[in-house]
């Protein structure tokens, strides 16, 4: 495997293991997480949209959930995530007369059918996955004119710790992001219609490398490349990394850079791979069904 290779492909299983890890202390560092968070629902003003069934990809810990229960209070609504300690902590989102269903699955194999979603909303989910099958997955379980919203690390996310990183070494240290462009050419190729990207960066300050590095156990953002040193980090490697991020340094902070993606996609009217013929209907009830039999108890 290609040392580029190494930097975009994941281990999953150590993604799942890391964000159990991280379930309960999730909450209380994500603030980057909360604030992209609410303007990608922001966004969703400029939609008019009734959505029977609504698709929480990637979940965490279910806020936007609640958030997307309550804003469409006749919808079913998913919080779908591949760690059970996620959608464990999530139950504390819960109301008895909003709740939400949880599924724990990851996004490249969604276990629902196809075109039951009208809308599939995703918060900094799809860097942890294989973004041309999760793309795949959202195509195929929205209807027509459904919409997928999504927010998405681009390349300059953590640029400083990377750059820190490859002064001590050539491990890959730090997780590798897509370009907005790619990502915009991802979705052509699943057969979204009108994507629409944009970028926004956020600056977070930190007194020292290790309240970042806190920050990011915290979330169960932890390193989880394919060429990542499997051993233990020696005190010495960590303190030249230390020191390599020195000159960064500024007003007596040290900052961490993120680039992130936001984009919105709509299913076309048409299908495009299937005869109407073919088009398979699935009652709400019945997708009701469906999911209380593959929900986390």
């Amino acid at each position: 495997m290609s040392d580029e290779t190494s930097a975009y492909s994941l281990d999953n299983a150590w993604v799942r293991r890391s964000f159990d890890q991280a379930s309960a202390s999730y909450d209380a560092a994500a603030v980057l997480q909360t604030d992209v968070r609410n303007q990608m629902l922001d966004r969703l003003n400029l939609t008019d949209l009734s959505p029977r069934v609504v698709l929480d990809a990637g979940s965490g810990t279910g806020h936007a959930s609640r958030s997307l229960r309550r804003r469409y209070p006749d919808a079913l609504v998913i919080a779908l995530d591949s760690s059970l300690g996620m959608l464990r902590e999530a139950t504390r989102q819960q109301s008895w007369f909003r709740p939400f269903s949880r599924v724990c699955a990851a996004a490249e194999s969604l276990p629902l059918p196809e075109g039951c979603a009208d809308l599939i909303a995703s918060n900094l989910m799809l860097q942890w996955s294989d973004l041309d099958a999760a793309f795949a997955e959202f195509r195929r379980v929205l209807a027509p004119r459904g919409l997928l919203t999504f927010t998405t690390f681009g390349p300059d996310t953590l640029r400083e710790l990377r750059a820190a990183w490859l002064a001590v070494d050539a491990h890959t240290r730090v997780n590798q992001f897509i370009d907005m462009h790619d990502i915009g050419d991802a979705l052509v190729r699943a057969g979204f219609a009108a994507p629409v990207l944009d970028v926004e960066r956020y600056t977070l300050s930190y007194a020292d490398v290790q309240g970042l590095t806190a920050d990011l156990k915290a979330i169960g953002a932890r390193n989880a490349t394919a060429g990542r040193p499997k051993g233990l980090t020696s005190p010495r490697k960590f303190a030249a990394m230390r020191a390599a991020y020195e000159k960064y340094r500024n007003d007596g902070r040290l900052p961490a850079t993120y680039e992130v993606v936001f984009g919105q996609a709509w299913a076309p009217v048409a299908a495009g791979r299937r005869s109407s013929s073919d088009d398979t209907h699935v009652s709400l009830d019945e997708l009701k069904r469906q999911l209380q039999r593959r929900r986390e108890p």
